[in-house]
């Protein structure tokens, strides 16, 4: 979804985007002819809304557009008029369980098995969560071309192997749940630290990754995974009223004001992590739930359990090597034994391409360097990151950063 359209689509109108698709699938089939038609809609939704209103009811609305184009486009095919005939009287509003129904049924027709895992997801996010190929590039450290081409070719592979849309039995949610899972992770991590736009946090992203993820769990409740998945979900979103100032910059999670984390959600979250670890064997999501409910048991940010949260970090890198979770380890090792620990672990991580592309080990670096009292070298290193951050609020924040540090070094002249 590019920036215009998140300025149009609240979390409400977001939601119907996927049950759209859902329904041109259920109809005409052609996932990739199906999802196009419904990018159409939404582009046409970006002109004509800010212009007329919002519709009284945005997914008719989309559903009737999206309907239009996917018959302009086959048009001349004999065999689609056909079931357009046949499939005349069908209700184009449906009913809430429908829907819902419909939401859960598209991730797993996306996570078909005869598509490799990472291109299950790629598709996933983009026909049931709505990114954009940008959006799921970055998820993926990739680069935008490649990650285009493996969208594309997951909806033919799919519309040439045969879509098995419709009920959904647990034999196939068990089967598919994986690359389920993974593709809400990535959803929610879109929304809690955005690859681009104006906003510091999608809020609408991370509350229909959280709405999917619950329908997940209720359709597998005695999955550990789901569970576990569930529990780092709540516990970071209870942190979102504190995660951005009143000029809706970001805050940093030891300066945030820990009265406005959201205590039910603290507690749900905490309690479905318990139970993700008692149930099962250490997973990469389970660890993750459980550096949440770490975070969350801290009633400030002196009073955070920094030597348990590496020890977590240091299970987390065994189980899933990988990036995200060695600069995560880096920022614990910087907390639990100083920052010059902290640079050193960083050090380690500088010739890593993809974290290289990003703004995020720098940011980290920065951090670390101004608590080892080496300023000058943090306001470059804060300054760029700041060139590379792709979100605006997060690239204020970071200039914001390299500033202070200046104004204090002037200060000592």
């Amino acid at each position: 979804m590019n920036g215009r359209l998140d300025t149009i689509f609240d979390a409400n109108i977001r939601a119907v985007i996927p049950l759209v698709t859902a329904a041109l699938v259920r109809r005409y089939g052609g996932l990739a002819d199906c999802e196009d038609a419904v990018q159409e809609a939404l582009l046409e939704a970006s002109v004509s809304w800010p212009k007329t209103g919002v519709p009284r009811d945005p997914r008719a609305w989309l559903l009737t557009v999206a309907r239009r184009r996917y018959i302009d486009a086959v048009r001349a095919d004999v065999a689609r008029q056909a079931r357009e005939e046949r499939d005349a009287t069908l209700d184009l509003v449906g009913g809430a369980a429908t829907a819902q129904d419909d939401s859960l049924a598209m991730l797993v027709l996306c996570c078909h098995p005869v598509l490799q895992p990472a291109s299950r997801v790629a598709l996933t996010l983009r026909a049931v969560c709505g990114l954009s190929t940008a959006q799921i590039a970055a998820a993926f450290y990739a680069t935008e071309a490649t990650m285009a081409q493996r969208i594309t070719r997951a909806k033919r592979t799919i519309d040439e192997t045969g879509r098995d849309f419709g009920e959904l039995s647990p034999a196939m949610l068990r089967e598919r749940a994986e690359s389920v899972r993974t593709a809400l992770y990535l959803m929610f991590n879109e929304g809690y630290a955005p690859s681009g736009g104006e906003l510091p946090v999608h809020g609408e992203l991370i509350g229909e990754s959280i709405r999917l993820t619950r329908l997940l769990h209720a359709a597998l409740p005695s999955d550990v995974e789901t569970t576990a998945l569930l529990a780092l979900m709540l516990l970071t979103d209870a942190r979102t009223e504190a995660r951005t100032d009143a000029d809706g910059l970001p805050v940093a999670l030891p300066d945030q004001d820990r009265s406005l984390w959201n205590a039910d959600k603290l507690a749900e979250g905490r309690a479905l992590a318990a139970q993700a670890l008692a149930e099962g064997p250490a997973t990469p999501l389970s660890i993750q739930a459980a550096l949440g409910a770490v975070h969350a048991a801290a009633a400030d940010a002196d009073s955070t359990d920094w030597g348990q949260i590496l020890g977590l970090y240091d299970v987390l890198v065994q189980l899933q090597p990988g990036p995200a979770a060695q600069l995560g380890r880096a920022v614990a090792v910087g907390m639990a034994r100083g920052p010059l620990a902290g640079l050193a672990e960083l050090s380690l991580l500088e010739n890593d391409e993809r974290l290289a592309r990003g703004h995020r080990l720098l940011s980290v670096r920065a951090g670390l360097l101004e608590r080892a009292g080496a300023f000058d070298e943090a306001i470059q290193t804060y300054a760029e990151a700041g060139m590379k951050a792709p979100n605006t609020a997060e690239r204020r924040w970071l200039e914001n950063q390299a500033r202070r540090l200046e104004a204090i070094e002037r200060t000592k002249k």
